[in-house]
Protein backbone atom coordinates (compact mmCIF):
# COMPACT_ATOMS: atom_id res chain seq x y z
CA UNK A 1 0.00 0.00 0.00
CA UNK A 2 3.31 2.67 0.05
CA UNK A 3 3.28 1.87 -3.22
CA UNK A 4 -0.38 3.26 -4.09
CA UNK A 5 0.01 6.23 -1.41
CA UNK A 6 3.16 6.99 -3.04
CA UNK A 7 1.52 7.41 -6.27
CA UNK A 8 -1.85 8.44 -5.21
CA UNK A 9 -2.41 11.38 -7.02
CA UNK A 10 -1.51 9.81 -10.19
CA UNK A 11 -3.97 8.14 -9.79
CA UNK A 12 -6.10 10.86 -8.60
CA UNK A 13 -5.43 12.92 -11.93
CA UNK A 14 -6.65 10.23 -13.89
CA UNK A 15 -10.26 10.47 -11.88
CA UNK A 16 -9.29 6.51 -10.90
CA UNK A 17 -10.89 5.30 -7.55
CA UNK A 18 -8.42 3.02 -5.46
CA UNK A 19 -10.62 0.60 -3.17
CA UNK A 20 -8.32 -1.50 -1.21
CA UNK A 21 -10.25 -4.76 0.85
CA UNK A 22 -8.66 -6.31 3.74
CA UNK A 23 -9.67 -9.53 5.37
CA UNK A 24 -9.44 -7.79 8.61
CA UNK A 25 -12.50 -6.81 11.62
CA UNK A 26 -13.86 -3.80 10.91
CA UNK A 27 -12.01 -1.85 13.96
CA UNK A 28 -8.56 -3.55 13.21
CA UNK A 29 -9.22 -2.14 9.41
CA UNK A 30 -10.21 1.78 10.57
CA UNK A 31 -7.27 1.72 13.24
CA UNK A 32 -4.73 0.99 10.35
CA UNK A 33 -6.01 3.00 8.31
CA UNK A 34 -5.90 5.99 11.04
CA UNK A 35 -2.59 4.94 11.75
CA UNK A 36 -1.48 4.84 8.37
CA UNK A 37 -2.84 8.29 7.22
CA UNK A 38 -3.79 5.95 4.07
CA UNK A 39 -5.82 8.65 1.34
CA UNK A 40 -7.65 5.76 -0.56
CA UNK A 41 -10.84 3.80 0.27
CA UNK A 42 -10.60 1.10 2.48
CA UNK A 43 -13.37 -2.01 3.15
CA UNK A 44 -12.88 -4.52 5.20
CA UNK A 45 -14.39 -8.31 4.42
CA UNK A 46 -13.16 -10.51 7.52
CA UNK A 47 -16.03 -12.91 5.66
CA UNK A 48 -13.83 -12.73 2.69
CA UNK A 49 -16.77 -12.39 0.52
CA UNK A 50 -15.64 -10.00 -1.80
CA UNK A 51 -12.12 -11.15 -1.65
CA UNK A 52 -12.73 -15.15 -2.37
CA UNK A 53 -14.90 -13.48 -5.83
CA UNK A 54 -12.21 -11.83 -7.10
CA UNK A 55 -9.84 -14.92 -6.51
CA UNK A 56 -7.05 -13.19 -3.86
CA UNK A 57 -5.56 -16.56 -2.62
CA UNK A 58 -4.21 -17.79 0.74
CA UNK A 59 -1.24 -18.87 1.66
CA UNK A 60 -0.37 -20.19 4.78
CA UNK A 61 3.13 -20.74 4.41
CA UNK A 62 3.28 -17.05 2.86
CA UNK A 63 1.80 -15.57 6.19
CA UNK A 64 -1.61 -15.08 4.68
CA UNK A 65 -3.35 -13.76 1.85
CA UNK A 66 -1.47 -13.06 -1.75
CA UNK A 67 -1.23 -9.69 -2.91
CA UNK A 68 -4.36 -9.34 -6.25
CA UNK A 69 -4.71 -5.86 -8.09
CA UNK A 70 -7.61 -5.93 -10.15
CA UNK A 71 -8.36 -2.68 -12.32
CA UNK A 72 -11.92 -2.34 -13.38
CA UNK A 73 -12.93 0.47 -15.79
CA UNK A 74 -16.04 2.87 -15.65
CA UNK A 75 -18.17 0.16 -17.64
CA UNK A 76 -17.37 -3.28 -15.17
CA UNK A 77 -14.43 -4.65 -17.50
CA UNK A 78 -11.34 -5.84 -15.90
CA UNK A 79 -8.46 -4.14 -17.30
CA UNK A 80 -5.73 -5.92 -15.27
CA UNK A 81 -6.06 -8.97 -12.90
CA UNK A 82 -2.65 -9.44 -11.12
CA UNK A 83 -2.36 -12.31 -8.41
CA UNK A 84 0.71 -12.49 -6.59
CA UNK A 85 3.06 -15.16 -5.87
CA UNK A 86 4.65 -13.36 -3.16
CA UNK A 87 3.99 -10.55 -0.70
CA UNK A 88 6.11 -8.56 -2.40
CA UNK A 89 4.99 -9.52 -6.15
CA UNK A 90 3.06 -6.00 -6.96
CA UNK A 91 2.85 -4.30 -10.24
CA UNK A 92 4.42 -1.10 -10.87
CA UNK A 93 2.28 1.93 -10.46
CA UNK A 94 3.04 2.89 -14.14
CA UNK A 95 2.12 -0.71 -15.63
CA UNK A 96 -1.58 0.23 -14.01
CA UNK A 97 -1.72 3.69 -15.19
CA UNK A 98 -0.32 2.70 -18.77
CA UNK A 99 -3.15 -0.06 -19.25
CA UNK A 100 -5.31 2.67 -17.68
CA UNK A 101 -4.34 5.56 -20.39
CA UNK A 102 -4.93 2.92 -22.86
CA UNK A 103 -8.43 1.48 -23.36
CA UNK A 104 -7.37 -0.59 -26.07
CA UNK A 105 -4.62 -2.93 -23.99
Amino acid sequence: MAQLRQDYQDFEARDITIVVLGPESPESFARFWERESLPFAGLPDPRHQVLDLYGQEVSLFKLGRMPAQVLVDRDGLVRLAHYGNHMADIPASDDILKIADNPGI
